[in-house]
């Protein structure tokens, strides 16, 4: 079976810094896959490898089995390819479903520069409001984006992945800013996309990874030290040494 997302020897050095060590990583389609490691270990280098924003010194990514390695941020996206931000991505001035409706209208291929069409056409408006009711904010839709709460604001972002209709959604950090009820209600969403879309996920809190991924691959100095099922993971005593410490029984 082809891999959703494939890995090869992807490495990236800045300067004598080795951000990204000859990773190999191969994550099943509709599984969710949960990226780990301890400050410093290469997650956000390897974000960037993986959406085209950082090019590697070598090695391959792979999209279904197409080498995507030299592709353009934008034709990655087109291809299937989403992500959401640590930092929340959001056009101000716009309400929620205007800014989902201008990510419909980047997924057709067309300019950003027709604000004017993203706000009037049904055509990019239905599968907006499609996008808003899978994460729970169809109720918030004409609520201007700067007077959305940080949880409404980061659910209003995966909305804006999600109307691109990725194969692959990349979450880096999708609790990031987050209270513990903000958190929960966002770990259900999550939940509810799970079996539909591929989901890569970069997250520190180890709760929501345990209870988000089907596997957890571990980052340690730019390389990939274990990858398992969260259980697996929790039991190996060189995640704990690395990155876990005593938090997990």
């Amino acid at each position: 079976m082809i891999a959703a997302l494939e890995l090869k020897g992807l490495s990236k050095s800045f300067g004598a810094l080795r951000a990204n060590d000859d990773i190999d990583l191969s994550i099943r389609e509709h599984e969710c896959h949960a990226i780990i490691g301890p400050n410093g270990a290469g997650k956000s280098t390897l974000i960037g490898l993986l959406t085209g924003e950082i090019l590697p010194d070598r090695g391959q990514v792979l999209l279904f089995g197409e080498d995507i390695t030299h592709w353009s941020v934008p034709r990655r996206a087109l291809a299937g390819l989403g992500r959401s931000f640590q930092i929340t991505q959001i056009v101000p001035g716009f309400s929620a479903l205007d800014n989902v409706a201008l990510a419909v209208q980047g997924r057709s291929g067309h300019s950003f520069q027709f604000v004017a069409d993203a706000r009037a056409d049904m055509r990019l408006r239905a599968p907006a409001i499609e996008a808003l009711e899978q994460v729970g904010l169809s109720a918030r839709a004409d609520v201007m984006s700067e007077i959305l709460s940080h949880g409404e604001r980061r659910q209003l972002e995966l909305a804006m992945a999600l109307a691109l209709k990725p194969r692959v959604l990349l979450l880096d950090e999708p609790m990031a800013g987050m209270g513990p009820q903000e958190s929960a209600l966002m770990v259900q969403r999550l939940i509810a996309l799970k079996g539909q879309v591929t989901i890569v996920l970069i997250e520190h809190d180890m709760d929501v990874v345990f209870a988000l991924a089907d596997r957890v691959s571990v980052l340690v100095a730019g390389q990939v030290l274990t990858s398992g099922t969260p259980d697996e993971v929790r039991a190996d005593r060189r995640v704990r040494a690395a990155y876990l410490g005593g938090e997990v029984a």
